[in-house]
């Protein structure tokens, strides 16, 4: 084979990985964003309140994922090491039960972390008054909170499912199902909000409802499709109770770190829009519909991170670490280019890109910082998308400690500061915000990966010494 069509090979391999990642995340995306639209239906208090629930949900979200994404890298290097002992693509059956072993430690904390999640977002409904929050929103945002709190539990699951199928390296489609969901849950807000079939009318709290009961489903279909799978079906166990302690205490050491980078990051885009907001509703208007337009985007990077961490934690296992840097140049070549593309269309055309956000909006004065704020969204996007793809190769390494620490001096001694130095003390208002938010996220990009090229040349090294397997 040349290594002309090795690259191909190993390009399709990383799409055919990621694509079908990134689509269960605009799934995810995309409920919470017809949420919100719906609330508009009831009125501007329900988008406050509504928002801000959706706002603590979301944050719990990502950081329930982060507990258990390491589950994809560990079934990944399981598979490897079985393919290494046979000498074929295969699985035997020492690494049948490794898999199986790590699917019931898996569920149980998936179980563990979305009950209480749950619980922790119910009572966060009941801290906001100590927050300063008002009364009527507090009274509004409460009841969307309980509502939102149980669709934790089988987001968690569905997402333990998707780590394993993606470490098998059968990921399967979920593009219709993704369609359907939004049509769904855009149907039941409906129905909820406004009482039809003979329901009641529960407003906010229905919207939370709605979007619980989508959850649910799209996790019994995911479900499906993997009791479908014969190869997947052998495998996967339901019996998380007798998970093995050892296990258990192995993925949790690698999630956590991962549930803590997540949460940090989003943690400092809620900061930025505080910041935004020191500068007038029309400069956190603005702000708010470009880094709305950021994340959407940024879910194709999520999907590069995991399809390139599971690829490398397969090579890992099969003693291949000259694959490696291969890998990790190709994913990041095709983030430069999706992201370069779409910034091209930023510049060429930012009111039509805008336009979806802002099409009945007649205050000018939005349209147009947001027109600038696009520019510095195309750094935030390169450098934001950059950072998450070396996270994923960290933690194909084994390496998810790093990923945090790089994040917290990046973001918190690097980017906030400078969004407050720029904003304030340089006088460059709300453009110096966006300026110190796309510095942080460069700083932690070339953090990561000058450890990520430091760990690379460890393993390379070592590979002779060693069986390739590092610590989780």
């Amino acid at each position: 084979m040349t290594g002309m069509s090795r690259a191909t090979l190993r390009y399709r391999e990383i799409i055919s990985l990621s694509a079908p990642i990134a689509g269960i995340q605009f799934a995810q995306v995309a409920l919470t964003t017809v949420d919100l639209m719906m609330m508009g239906l009831i009125g501007v208090g329900a988008v406050a309140a509504g928002g801000l629930g959706l706002l603590l949900y979301n944050q719990l979200r990502t950081m329930c994922v982060g507990m258990v994404t390491g589950v994809g890298n560990l079934v990944a290097g399981a598979v490897g090491r079985a393919e290494k002992r046979t000498g074929s693509v295969g699985i035997d059956d020492e690494g049948r039960e490794e898999v199986r072993d790590l699917v019931r430690a898996a569920l149980l904390i998936a179980t563990l972390v979305g009950v209480a999640a749950g619980g922790f977002l119910v009572a966060l409904g009941h801290v906001l008054p100590l927050l300063g929050q008002d009364p009527a929103v507090v009274a509004l945002a409460q009841p969307i909170m309980l509502t939102l709190a149980p669709g934790l539990l089988p987001m968690v699951w569905m997402n333990v499912l998707r780590q394993f199928a993606v470490g098998m390296r059968r990921p399967g489609s979920l593009l219709v199902v993704t369609l359907v969901s939004i049509g769904v849950n855009a149907l039941l807000n409906a129905v909820f909000i406004y009482g039809w079939l003979g329901l009641p009318r529960l407003g906010l709290a229905g919207i939370g409802l709605s979007t619980t009961l989508v959850q649910v489903w799209t996790f019994l279909v995911y479900f499906r499709m993997i009791r479908r799978d014969a190869t997947l079906r052998e495998l996967m166990v339901l019996d998380g109770w007798r998970a093995r302690r050892a296990t258990v205490a192995r993925i949790a050491r690698m999630g956590t770190p991962i549930a803590l980078t997540y949460g940090s990051e989003a943690a400092i885009t809620s900061i930025a829009s505080l910041f935004m907001g020191t500068f007038g509703p029309v400069a956190l208007a603005a702000s708010n519909v470009v880094n709305q337009l950021a994340y959407i985007v940024y879910q194709v990077n999520i999907g590069l991170s995991q399809g390139t961490s599971i690829l490398v934690s397969r090579a890992l296992g099969r003693g291949e670490t000259d694959e490696i840097g291969p890998i990790a140049h190709q994913a990041l070549a095709i983030s430069l280019a999706l992201m370069g593309a779409i910034g091209l269309v930023y510049v060429l055309a930012p009111h039509v890109v805008l336009g979806a956000f802002l099409g009945g909006q007649e205050d000018g004065a939005v349209l147009a910082m947001a027109s600038v704020l696009l520019w510095f969204a195309i750094a935030h996007q390169l450098f934001k998308g950059s950072q998450n793809i070396c996270v994923g190769l960290l933690r194909g390494l084994g390496n998810t400690k790093a990923g945090l620490w790089n994040t917290l001096i990046g973001y918190w001694l690097i980017g906030i500061p400078a969004m407050a130095l720029c904003a304030h003390t340089a006088a460059w208002g709300a453009y110096g915000v966006w300026f110190g938010l796309c510095l942080g996220f460069g700083a932690t990009s070339l953090l990561l990966w000058v450890r990520f090229t430091a760990e690379l040349r460890r393993f390379t090294a070592a590979q002779g010494e060693s069986d390739g397997v590092p610590a989780a």
